[in-house]
């Protein structure tokens, strides 16, 4: 016997968002109105308006909400949520009319919540400065998730703790969701605290570099998130090698697993080269040496391959998306390997998107025993992580995570195929916005964008975008009939 929704609890909870991102376009219409930008500023005015009466009228109608929240409502409430702060949060683009159209507008603003990157604009440049940051703050939020921001700063828990788990679980990327401290609240504060302090490092470098602050600001906002949208046409291609290099290096730190970074804090040193942060690394490693080999003869010096092979490596394996060149007319070998750390993707429990390194390590171990089972029949042979045994729950959320992976991205495949562009276009299309990455190749290559494919597909691109950014069963919860059914 199932329980019934909680949506007073849930209601309650978006209501609280919706104020928050009320909160979060203030430095956005600020700059709007220093460089005397009226129709933006309007913009985000009049969105203000609407999240604020919308958060007050729920706050009103949900204001006797009983406890009980569990796993259902944490999935529910997570999904909504993000597809409310995306609609919402993409009006300022349509009220000023820098993005008329609301598709665009909604594909653009999920993009930058979900840190994917994948953007309509053929010129970024013509942008006002307020929507510019509007859009890479976004992608700050979404990095570490907007809920996760809930719990660490808002007084929601109360008599209710039991329901943070589920929310922390329901938006956190990969396979579990740990507490770094017995207090799930601690745990996010103490996430949010390591992810200002590698922003802020960002940012000081990049300024050191002569970069002008406000850029600063965004590329640390879409390299802290993964995220990837640039406030240049030609987004790092311009900017100078130390500039590239330091974006090199934050991308590759955004994407390991944040308890790495607490446990170096508590100097818990032993533990903090995982399994999963040597394999990332390795991988970063091997990527970086094929590639350079591959592309030496297009460049003048070792430093310069090497220099744009970790650049481009960086960004695609972190999901970041940023180019410093056109690797489309990289040769065929070095767009392969870029493809293929599309889907690898970064650490769990980082900013970054993909399948996640420790999903392919347990899928890695659980094959290995399972080829020594059929060898030994009689041998017990357990499948272990970091010396832990990998308990059966763990490989079967995996499993199923990946079954509904290839469903959703064959899917998605087929049915954007309709638009009619290449088959290279339509497969790193999906494989670009389903692992949150950004650019693809051909007609979505770092220089082009995604204005050109079709509203109906669009859609598909924006669910496929949420579903990546939430570890996909929140999303397809929504579409459940059982989610709805009362029992």
């Amino acid at each position: 016997r199932g329980t019934n929704m909680n949506y007073k609890m849930m209601g309650r909870l978006i209501a609280l968002i919706l104020a928050m991102e009320a909160v979060f376009m203030l430095p956005a219409l600020l700059i709007c109105l220093y460089d005397g930008r009226l129709p933006s500023a309007y913009g985000f005015l009049y969105t203000i308006g609407i999240l604020l009466v919308a958060a007050g009228a729920l706050a009103l109608l949900c204001r006797r909400a009983k406890a009980g929240f569990y796993a259902k409502e944490g999935m529910v409430c997570v999904g909504v949520s993000w597809i409310l702060l995306s609609l919402l949060g993409c009006l300022p683009f349509c009220f000023s009319h820098q993005i008329p159209s609301l598709i665009d507008a909604f594909f653009e603003m999920v993009s930058g919540f979900t840190t994917t990157g994948a953007s309509i604009l053929k010129n970024v440049e013509a942008m006002d400065r307020g929507m510019l940051f509007w859009r890479s703050f976004s992608h700050w939020l979404g990095g570490m998730g907007v809920l996760v921001f809930l719990l660490a700063v808002a007084p929601v828990s109360g008599k209710n703790e039991g329901f943070t788990m589920h929310l922390l679980r329901a938006e956190s990327p990969g396979p579990s969701v740990g507490k770094l401290v017995p207090k799930m609240r601690k745990t996010a504060a103490i996430l949010y605290i390591l992810y200002v302090g590698l922003t802020i490092a960002d940012i000081i470098f990049l300024v050191l570099g002569k970069m002008d602050v406000f850029e600063a600001v965004c590329n640390a906002f879409g390299t802290a998130g993964t995220g990837g949208f640039g406030v240049r046409n030609d987004s790092f291609a311009s900017y100078s090698p130390y500039l590239q290099n330091v974006t090199t290096i934050f991308m590759f730190l955004f994407g390991v697993n944040f308890n790495a970074y607490f446990l170096l804090l508590m100097r818990k040193f032993g533990r903090v080269i995982s399994e999963e942060v040597r394999g990332y690394f390795l991988v970063i490693l091997a990527a970086v040496g094929i590639i350079t080999v591959n592309i030496y003869s297009l460049y003048n010096s070792v430093g310069e391959a090497v220099r744009q092979a970790a650049f481009q490596v960086g960004s695609i394996i972190t999901t970041t998306g940023f180019s410093s060149c056109d690797f489309d007319l990289w040769p065929t070998l070095s767009k392969e390997v870029l493809v293929v750390l599309m889907f690898i993707g970064a650490c769990a429990g980082s900013t970054g998107g993909g399948i996640k390194v420790s999903r392919l390590l347990i899928l890695g171990k659980t094959l290995g025993k399972e080829l020594k089972q059929a060898l030994h029949p009689q041998v017990v042979a357990p499948a272990r992580m970091d010396g832990k045994l990998l308990n059966h729950e763990t490989i079967r959320t995996t499993n199923v995570y990946m079954a509904a992976y290839f469903f959703i991205f064959v899917a998605s495949f087929l049915l954007i195929s309709l638009d009619g562009f290449d088959m290279v276009t339509n497969f790193t299309a999906i494989a670009a916005t389903l692992n949150n990455i950004g650019p693809g190749l051909a007609q979505v290559g770092p220089m082009m964008n995604f204005g050109s494919f079709t509203n109906p597909a669009k859609l598909v691109m924006i669910f496929d975008m949420l579903a990546g950014r939430l570890e996909i069963f929140p999303m397809l919860v929504l579409f459940l009939p059982d989610t709805w059914r009362k029992f």
